[in-house]
């Protein structure tokens, strides 16, 4: 016991000595380690990101495959022959230049060279994937590729915009190529995309069967990222404070109301204008942007002078009864989707004020069949173009069964005219008619909301 007792006095004295001779290099080097170590602790996200690319993990809702991947996710990897730009005109992206003959039957598109896949596979003509009805193609060489069409097309060209992806999603000259997906069965449930430039995050986009799933997924964290397309969704994460919400408009995407041309309550136009004028808009404005055109406000061809509807109840009140009493269809049934409840209980409301008997009716999965007047969204087309919706002769995209002459005649000048001037006029004149004859009625451009996590 004694000896231990020693033996600790002598260990104790040695170290005591042992500081006092170096007590100045020891003070140091524990001054230089608490620096270090709050330095460290400061910088570490900042070395992080150098060292570690950051990742960012986007959910989305949707049910995709190889060839149906959201536009965005597209844009990522690969580019078309041309794009367009604000203006409306079309310049090469993949292509190095373009020309068209001048009965606009032929385009003949030079392909930049040197252009390699995202896999490192060179790039040409023979592995253009477009395919289209009515035209031919023909390769010439590895970098010509000549399109001959039957009859001229003058919008042709913006279907040259689309993206060029080889199977399984590999692109040409992207920002970004796929390192890898998950799939469930024939279902992509999971893509990663890695940069093809410095200073890009590396992106997961993770789908979702539902808006319900995709919000549990950020909630518990598997997603950093997601857009919600209702407010009082997004609302929910407005006290969080680690979340960030952005609200966009989305320009292509249009809420309206779609008449059936063939009641006969609804076929006169002044019965159409007394609806429109009856919906009262401030009661919505909270979901999107108000649209008095069925071409987006930031298009090159929206027609800045078009009258905007007013709203006036006891106007269309009288009209809408004087017509009720020359018709025994006067008894409407408004459909719509469970997504757009919000809105349509509005203007339901605001319909009947007016004195119009309506039925709020809803529909499931896409059926559009049997209705009077349809709520719902439509894909708003880049080019002014819009032939698919409202030519007589389309009756897939002329849900409303509308004719008119003059209407027909400009959106075919529309999309066989290349001067942008002509097209501006031509729809300028489109969208006084529509507007005038009002086949449906455009509500707004919904609110987008991005939900991050900081």
């Amino acid at each position: 016991m004694a000896i231990r007792q020693k033996k600790l006095r002598y260990y104790y004295w040695l170290i005591i000595e042992f500081v006092k001779k170096h007590f100045r290099l020891i003070s140091l080097s524990f001054l230089l380690s608490t620096i270090f170590i709050v330095s460290f602790s400061s910088l570490s996200p900042i070395l992080l990101s150098i060292v570690v690319p950051q990742k960012q993990v986007v959910g989305m809702v949707g049910d995709y495959n190889a060839d149906s991947l959201p536009g965005e996710i597209q844009a990522r990897i690969s580019n078309g022959l041309l794009y367009t730009n604000e203006k409306g005109e079309f310049l090469p992206a993949i292509a190095s230049s373009w020309e068209v003959t001048a009965d606009g039957k032929e385009y003949r598109i030079q392909l930049k060279k040197d252009l390699f896949w995202n896999d490192g596979k060179q790039f040409t003509a023979k592995e253009i994937n477009y395919k289209f009805k009515d035209v031919d193609m023909t390769i010439k060489g590895d970098y010509l590729i000549i399109f001959k069409l039957k009859k001229p097309l003058a919008i042709f060209p913006n279907y040259l915009t689309k993206p060029i992806i080889r199977y399984p999603l590999v692109g040409v000259a992207g920002l970004y190529r796929v390192d890898h997906m998950k799939k469930k069965y024939d279902t992509i449930s999971d893509v990663f995309l890695v940069p093809n430039k410095k200073g890009l995050k590396v992106i997961e986009y993770k789908f979702y069967g539902n808006e319900s799933s995709l919000i549990s997924a950020y909630k518990l964290g598997e997603i950093n990222e997601m857009m919600l397309y209702r407010k009082s969704l997004a609302d929910t994460f407005r006290n969080w404070k680690n979340t960030t919400i952005e609200q966009s408009v989305d320009y292509s995407r249009l809420l309206t109301i779609f008449f059936n041309l063939k009641n006969n309550f609804l076929k006169e136009k002044e019965v159409r204008q007394a609806i429109a004028m009856a919906i009262d808009r401030d009661k919505v404005a909270q979901f999107g942007i108000r649209a008095d055109s069925p071409i987006p406000p930031i298009s090159w061809a929206y027609n800045r002078e078009l009258k905007e509807i007013l709203y006036d109840k006891d106007t269309a009140g009288q009209t809408i009864r004087k017509a009720k009493t020359a018709s025994d269809e006067a008894k409407l049934n408004l459909s719509t989707y469970y997504e757009y409840m919000d809105t349509a209980e509005e203007i339901n409301r605001s319909l009947n004020e007016a004195g119009l008997t309506t039925n709020l009716n809803i529909l499931y999965g896409g059926e559009q069949n049997n209705f009077d007047m349809l709520l719902a969204y439509w894909k708003v087309p880049t080019d002014p173009d819009q032939y698919f919706f409202w030519h007589s002769t389309q009756s897939q995209g002329n849900i409303t069964g509308y004719v008119n002459l003059k209407v027909d005649k400009l959106l075919e000048d529309g999309r066989n005219t290349t001067s942008i001037k002509e097209r501006k006029s031509i729809y300028g004149q489109f969208q006084k008619t529509i507007m005038d004859d009002l086949p449906a009625i455009f509500i707004y451009y919904p609110y987008v909301y991005n939900v991050k996590r900081k």
